[in-house]
């Protein structure tokens, strides 16, 4: 029996009262009510029936979100970053050679991770804030030959939309390279379609377009990507993220690997189900129409988006941060005096653009004034340049 004087005091914690933010920033995005309580139903075993069940449920829906066929469509257990490794640490084999576009900070951590995988990788530079020219990405397959090329559909950093990915993908396969695209800040949001543009392997986060809380990422991959995997001269450096272990989970032997987060994997099935009951392609409309407001909102009060309009993407706008104010004390202010939830910049735009979304759930009429009001409001109390009531007047209209 321990000694009263080796007794040790029980930290006094409370219960959990979080503030109840409105996420307007690069993710996560506001979750639906009826994802919540998904989340709060029974717990079940993740090799029970009825989870099996539920498994086939979200692969299905995921199949139908991507735009794709594929089998081999599954939810990660992890956040979007470890379906990004997933991917990469999979396809990309000690001594492959990636391609891999850096015009954000997201393409260099595709690069980053293809490194740690074994591959070498070949960096092909972009401005920041500018998409990726097809002749340019033509000129390096040949140049390098590369056995995979990867790309980001959405760069968050920078808030560009890549256009012509059917021009790239077909680029890449003329040369034999599988395509690996990162559609974190798209899946759900801006149409993407994974078969009909030639794409092999997708991933995505949960907590964006989907707002569904993070922890069961989407992947896809194609019968010719999956083919690599399988065929692997090498494991995967990665025992947990190995695709051909989970294909057993996965697969229709359904053996066990690991145990899944239940209560995510809920989660993701009923935000898939509101994808689905609104349609996928209202689903990209209305985000395009209420990120046009937002857009037209900033716009009107003096503010410059930092992507132009042939390649803006609408579930993430980078808006340039006018001179004279800091935009870490903008940031804080909206939190403190609002509740709301915007970001800085990234890597090369860091200090120098605010990057607000317009994402699932978050991509609401009321969210987009409240969040065109605030802004306005809390520039000009900085001494910013902008006119608050021609922004928050433009968005009405936009809305209307």
């Amino acid at each position: 029996m321990a000694n009263a004087e080796d007794s040790v005091e029980a930290p006094d914690v409370g219960e959990l009262t979080p503030p109840d933010r409105t996420l307007m920033g690069p993710g996560p995005s506001d979750v639906h009510p009826r994802v919540l309580r998904a989340m709060s139903t029974p717990l079940v075993g993740h090799l029970d029936p009825s989870f099996v069940e539920i498994m086939d449920e979200v692969q299905e829906l995921l199949r139908y979100t991507f735009r794709t066929d594929n089998q081999w469509t599954i939810p990660v257990s992890g956040t979007g970053s470890a379906a990004m490794e997933a991917a990469i640490g999979n396809v990309v084999e000690p001594g492959d050679t990636m391609l891999v576009p850096t015009n954000g900070y997201f393409g260099g951590r595709m690069a980053s991770m293809a490194r740690r995988a074994g591959g070498e990788v070949v960096e092909v530079d972009a401005p920041w804030g500018e998409p990726l020219e097809p002749a340019d990405v033509s000129d390096a397959l040949a140049e390098h030959d590369p056995d995979v090329f990867g790309f980001v559909h959405a760069e968050t950093s920078t808030g560009v939309l890549q256009p012509n990915v059917s021009e790239l993908t077909a680029a890449a396969h003329d040369h034999d390279a599988l395509v690996i695209a990162d559609s974190v800040t798209s899946l759900g949001g801006v149409e993407l379609r994974v078969d009909e543009w030639g794409i092999d392997v997708a991933y995505s986060g949960p907590q964006k377009c989907l707002s569904c809380p993070p922890g069961a990422s989407p992947l896809t991959l194609s019968d010719e990507a999956m083919d690599k995997v399988l065929s692997r001269e090498t494991d995967p450096r990665s025992w947990y993220l190995d695709l051909s272990l989970l294909e057993g989970y996965w697969g229709d032997e359904r053996a066990y690997h690991h145990t899944a987060p239940i209560t995510n994997v809920y989660a993701i099935r009923e935000a898939l189900r509101l994808v689905a009951e609104e349609g996928i392609e209202n689903r990209w409309d209305r985000h395009e129409r209420l990120a046009g407001a937002l857009k037209a909102g900033v716009e009107a009060m003096g503010l410059e988006m930092n992507a132009p309009d042939d390649y803006w993407l609408p579930s993430l706008n980078a808006v340039r941060v006018p001179d004279g104010v800091d935009d870490g004390e903008v940031c804080d202010a909206l939190i403190d005096q609002y509740d709301l939830e915007i970001a800085s910049g990234l890597g090369d735009l860091e200090g120098e653009i605010f990057r607000i979304g317009c994402m699932g759930h978050s991509a609401r009429p009321e969210n987009v004034i409240y969040v065109v009001t605030a802004l306005g409001d809390v520039l000009e109390s900085m001494g910013a340049d902008v006119d608050p009531g021609a922004g928050v007047t433009a968005t009405r209209r936009a809305l209307e």
